[in-house]
């Protein structure tokens, strides 16, 4: 079996958490794990990672108990391992060595907060008064002071993470809009997301091979750029090996979601996505005022899950993407009814590989059912595409904007609250460059995107209309046939 590839060694951690525990489930759960898997994973005598093989482990059983649902008080999918979280400076304005104590005081003129003072020639940052704006920084001709954040304060665009007296992260609930940036950006991957496998591999398991009921995989278009040392439709037949029943694309609900939301537009006049939950929260949280204009069209994941509940209401349906937002989504009341459990594609490589399912060796399985535009939601401007083309067609104008990531998203919808945007059409997407680069992906980069648009080329079906006409078409079949058994069962016996 070859080798996996993750950009990091902490998604290599939680991968090897993540499989061993698979396995330990096949074998049957008990206690033992919290002693076993850690030493399998770091049997020692010498430490690798971090001072002793001892703390190492102790970490791994915290890593362990997040892959196992983590703490169930914590509404949050995102969690700190506090015991993780003890290397990072949190010191705010630092004057390095460069200072040369020059006569201008460039860096004390600007503070706001007469923060600054020079003494023996030498800057000196008073860091009760400091409130980190980063003038100083940028006022030095010598580039002397240097404004240090946290990887995982730096990272969150919504301003969720702190430092509390402790000196450890802490999030803010009402505050996080789980993109898990922080996840992703955290070097020692004390910010940690939840995993929901064991609930997976019970519904699995329960089906008794999709006799009792039948499980669904809908995978998002953004897995096409992941598992790249196999073709799409080997991964596929791999899922299909796992248990699964049939697997869907979610860009057929995407397909779906495009076609109303161009009406939705039409009606409203102005509109912002509701595709990416981390950014509907992220309007929610940090600009209520204008979540009049967030679409009322469910998200592509929610869109094919309602299709195969249409189709099958005692389906169990588990959605595989790249997003820590879908693990939060999927329980809201949008999506409880159609979705009913949520796997990253990091979890989904330690579930194929702890089930000695080596997908490059297996035969394809042919997946078509979404048009070219439900296949480019994966990535940023996906979207403004097709309510571009949509609008044309159904005679009026869309002036779209693609915001990638939130700090383009904060620029233009403060545009947008001040009444100076030229824009009617707001894509927002959290993940910098979308979807394809999510914050639970194997891994990322430029090429992740080139991948998304030839799989988009790839699609059967070009026109979004024909697609949408499939998905209406087997919503009214079985609603209709869903109504006449109704009828039939009310009618008199004779």
């Amino acid at each position: 079996m070859k080798t996996r590839l993750f950009d990091t060694a902490v998604q290599q951690l939680k991968y090897k958490v993540i499989k061993e525990l698979i396995k330990a489930y096949d074998k049957g759960l008990n206690n033992e794990i919290f002693h076993d898997i850690p030493i399998r994973i770091m049997p020692g005598p010498e430490a690798s990672l971090r001072c002793c093989v001892y703390k190492e482990r102790a970490i791994l059983q915290e890593r362990l108990k997040l892959a196992m649902g983590g703490n169930k008080d914590n509404p949050n999918v995102v969690e700190v391992i506090d015991i993780a979280c003890d290397e990072c400076p949190v010191d705010g304005i630092f004057v390095t060595p460069a200072c040369r104590g020059c006569i201008t005081h460039r860096c004390a003129e600007v503070c706001p907060k007469n923060a600054i003072t020079i003494k023996d020639k030498h800057a000196v940052v008073d860091k009760e008064k400091c409130i980190e704006c980063g003038k100083c920084t940028q006022a030095c001709p010598y580039n002397a002071l240097v404004l240090q954040k946290r990887p995982c304060v730096n990272s969150c665009k919504a301003g969720a993470i702190t430092v509390n007296a402790s000196k450890k992260a802490e999030i803010n609930n009402d505050k996080c809009v789980g993109c898990g940036a922080c996840v992703y950006q955290c070097p020692f991957g004390a910010v940690a997301d939840k995993s929901y496998i064991l609930d997976a591999l019970d519904i699995l398991k329960n089906s008794e091979n999709n006799t009792k009921y039948k499980v669904y995989a809908i995978i998002a278009p953004a897995i096409v750029a992941q598992f790249n040392y196999a073709r799409i439709e080997q991964v596929i037949t791999g899922m299909g090996k796992l248990g699964f029943f049939q697997v869907i694309e979610t860009a057929l609900g995407a397909d779906k979601t495009l076609d109303v939301e161009a009406d939705e537009l039409g009606e409203r006049g102005t509109l912002t996505t509701s595709c990416c939950p981390a950014f509907v929260k992220y309007i929610e949280t940090n600009f209520p005022d204008l979540a009049k204009y967030i679409s009322s069209t469910p998200s592509p994941m929610v869109m094919a899950g309602r299709l195969i509940k249409a189709m099958d209401s005692t389906a169990k349906v588990v959605f595989v993407g790249p997003c820590t937002a879908k693990k939060f989504e999927f329980k809201s009341d949008k999506a409880k009814d159609f979705i009913d459990c949520v796997l990253s594609f990091e979890e989904l490589q330690a579930f194929l590989d702890a089930r000695e399912i080596d997908v490059s060796t297996l035969e394809d399985t042919a997946l078509n059912n979404a048009s070219y535009y439900g296949r480019i939601f994966a990535r940023s401007g996906g979207i403004v595409e097709g309510v571009t083309e949509l609008a044309a067609k159904r005679g009026f104008e869309a002036k779209p904007v693609a915001m990638s990531g939130l700090d383009e998203c904060k620029k233009q919808l403060m545009l947008l609250r001040a009444g100076r945007s030229p824009f009617n059409f707001f894509e927002g997407m959290a993940c910098d460059g979308g979807c394809v680069n999510g914050a639970l992906c194997l891994h990322h980069g430029p090429k992740s995107l080139t991948d998304v648009n030839k799989y988009g080329e790839k699609a059967k079906e070009v026109s979004v209309e024909n697609t949408v006409k499939l998905y209406d078409l087997v919503g009214a079949k079985v609603k209709d046939e869903t109504v006449e058994a109704a009828a039939a069962k009310d009618k008199p016996k004779k």
